[in-house]
């Protein structure tokens, strides 16, 4: 009887740690034509980042997409990475001239688009338009 008891007790503690757990985050992936198109035909979520390793701008966003992609809120937004020394096809593509570029998709539909933002808010905004 113990030992079942001991399970029982267990199983909750574990079951309630479970319950507690964090969310999934938003899933950040470099890149590519396939795995875009796959995201768009799914209907998903999808925000294209175009960064650079050396844009002090690009340093600022990063950690409010970090925070943002922890929340339950965006943990179905497809986040695809370009970056801007070495894609040069793709900025081409998505008309892309500069780095610190954020492009809000749903499925195949640009809705939001914006170059240099670095206010959470505004970011946040443009992040919650690849719900719509």
């Amino acid at each position: 009887m113990r030992r079942l008891q001991f399970l029982l007790v267990g199983l909750l503690a574990f079951a309630g740690v479970a319950a507690f757990a964090p969310a999934r985050a938003a899933t950040e992936a470099p890149f590519t034509q396939a795995a875009f198109v796959a995201a768009q035909n799914a209907g998903k979520p999808i925000l294209i980042e175009v960064d650079a390793s050396w844009c002090p701008t690009c340093a600022k966003q990063r950690p409010i997409l970090s925070k943002l992609w922890a929340e339950p809120a965006f943990k179905d937004v497809q986040v695809f990475k370009v970056d801007f020394d070495t894609q040069k096809d793709v900025l081409r593509q998505m008309r892309v001239q500069m780095q610190s570029t954020l492009i809000a998709f749903h499925g195949a539909t640009e809705h939001a688009r914006a170059t240099g933002i670095t206010d959470a808010n505004e970011i946040r905004a443009l992040v919650t338009k690849t719900q719509s």
